[in-house]
């Protein structure tokens, strides 16, 4: 997406204010609305309760914030946001914002409502001085499908206004299995954040993996057929971008793994094999006395807690292949945990889209507002709305990519593959969309261009094209010439005269 584009959609709140300048309503809401265009990437976590959102969330900051306890506070809505120094601030339902202290216990960041209860709170906003906050606003929520119907409401307002749009860019869904809560929630979000542009803008996550191979050193390769499986069902593939497994326990304990916990590892790693293997055979065996392994029980605990026995078992394994640091191993973890998968494909797939996934968001709101609250000359303001909508191509992309894994018939089941490969199915970058290694030359970018173009121009103009094959390939077609435009503009290759340089995917 442009900055003329943004520019565009920034003029069009501008307008709106002009309109509503008398209502302080329609003036917060427009405010709200200034205020997301001008922040990183909104990216929030939801999930049933006890999926490991606050885990993960922790594993992607790369720090003890947020509680992973039973507290009121994990029932509350959390934005974590960069700010240069810790503040926490609480926003009640009713009265001034209340400020926190910040506090640590045991490494991990203590959040205390006092007297306050949950059902107080609107939300907490916690500004955190870490690198990985910069490019990304993160947003814990509680349980869906828990016990607690306040609990779960909670979520679903947040997720589901009823007339609003999602004040989330994208979701992180975590699931242990797939229920029929899991798809009826994905849905109901895919249809009340994509608004007219129809966009899936949500990842699955196939969280706690490490417990579905019952701790076996293999338990993440078991969760990758599962995902695998859960990847290609049609139900889970309309609602979801990818399905990606995760440990987060380990992630979240290799990121913020202590020399004391390395050195405890370490020991572990160090027994005869015949003990080593008494020893991690199960949770009670690993924490029962025993005069052979040096660690106390107390501490094997606490590894546990951190790690989960799957963890321990690995890092054993790891530091018998070599693993002499904690950094080495904090490393090797990380690897094996499924976290880089994920913050790659967030990278690739919502922070390379932020500005078209704020922009809709932005633009499906104000047309809502605009309805709800018809003014003389608001008529003009819709037109603009509707113009921008249209003439956002990442947007397109996205309407199309939901297309082509929810319809049928759209385009011939040989094509898709690489539809949606040249439309960002895979990433965003030009060589992923042209499907070329990243060692191609300048020759070999021009050659594929003209061979796609010209591919995907002629299925669109077939005689035996339908009105949507037809508008599918537009849009293909219109992805290849701003892949073009973009390695033109780089000097990567001449472009070819039929190619029009109107500015490519951001």
């Amino acid at each position: 997406m442009s900055r003329s584009d943004i520019a565009d959609v920034a003029g069009l709140v501008d307008r709106a204010r002009e309109l509503y300048a008398d209502d302080p309503e329609a003036m917060d809401i427009l405010d709200a609305y200034d205020q997301r265009m001008r922040e990183p990437l909104r990216l929030a976590l939801a999930g049933i309760v006890k999926a490991g959102k606050s885990t993960l969330l922790n594993a992607l900051i790369g720090e003890q914030i947020a509680p992973t306890d039973a507290g009121e506070c994990t029932r509350t809505i959390t934005w974590y946001r960069y700010g240069r120094t810790p503040k926490i601030t609480v926003h009640l339902h009713e009265g001034e914002p209340v400020r926190m202290p910040v506090r640590r216990v045991d490494g991990r960041l203590s959040l205390d409502l006092g007297k306050r209860t949950a059902d107080e709170v609107a939300w907490i906003d916690i500004e955190w001085p870490s690198e990985h906050l910069r490019q990304t606003v993160l947003i814990d929520t509680p349980g869906i499908a828990s016990l607690s119907t306040q609990t779960s409401q909670r979520s679903t307002d947040f997720f589901l206004p009823q007339d609003a749009p999602s004040v989330a860019d994208a979701i992180v869904y975590l699931l242990r299995h797939v229920h029929a809560e899991d798809l009826g929630f994905l849905e109901a979000f895919r249809d009340t954040a994509a608004g007219p542009s129809q966009t899936v803008n949500a990842l699955a996550v196939l969280s706690r993996a490490d417990e579905i191979g019952s701790a076996r050193i293999d338990s993440l390769l078991s969760a990758s057929r599962i995902a695998d499986r859960y990847r290609r069902d049609g139900e889970l593939q309309s609602l979801a971008l990818d399905v990606i497994p995760v440990a987060g326990l380990l992630a979240e304990g290799a990121r913020t793994l202590r020399e004391s916990e390395f050195a405890a590892l370490r020991q572990i790693a160090d027994l005869d094999r015949d003990v080593r293997e008494r020893l991690l055979i199960s949770v009670d065996r690993f924490c029962r006395r025993s005069d052979e392994v040096g660690v106390s029980v107390p501490d094997r605990r606490r590894l546990l807690q951190r790690f989960g026995l799957f963890g321990v078992r690995l890092s054993a394994a790891l530091i018998r292949a070599g693993a002499t640091t904690s950094t080495d191993l904090a490393e090797r973890l990380v690897q094996q945990s499924g976290l880089l998968e994920v913050q790659r494909f967030i990278t690739a797939q919502f922070r390379a889209r932020a500005a078209a996934l704020k922009s809709r968001g932005v633009l499906t709101g104000l047309d809502a507002l605009v309805r709800a609250r018809r003014r003389d000359g608001d008529a003009e303001l819709l037109a603009g709305i509707e113009r921008q909508i249209a003439a956002t191509h990442e947007l397109r992309e996205l309407f199309l990519l939901a297309g082509l894994r929810t319809s049928t018939g759209v385009l011939p089941a040989s094509d898709i593959p690489e539809a949606e490969r040249i439309v960002g199915g895979s990433g965003t970058d030009a060589l992923t969309r042209l499907g070329l290694p990243d060692t191609a030359d300048g020759p070999d970018m021009a050659a594929r261009v003209e061979e796609l173009l010209a591919r995907w121009r002629t299925l669109g103009e077939s005689p035996l094209a339908t009105r949507a094959t037809a508008e599918a390939c537009r849009t293909v077609v219109r992805s290849i010439e701003g892949v073009a435009s973009e390695l033109a503009a780089r000097g990567k290759l001449r472009p070819a005269p039929d190619v029009v340089l109107a500015g490519g995917p951001a």
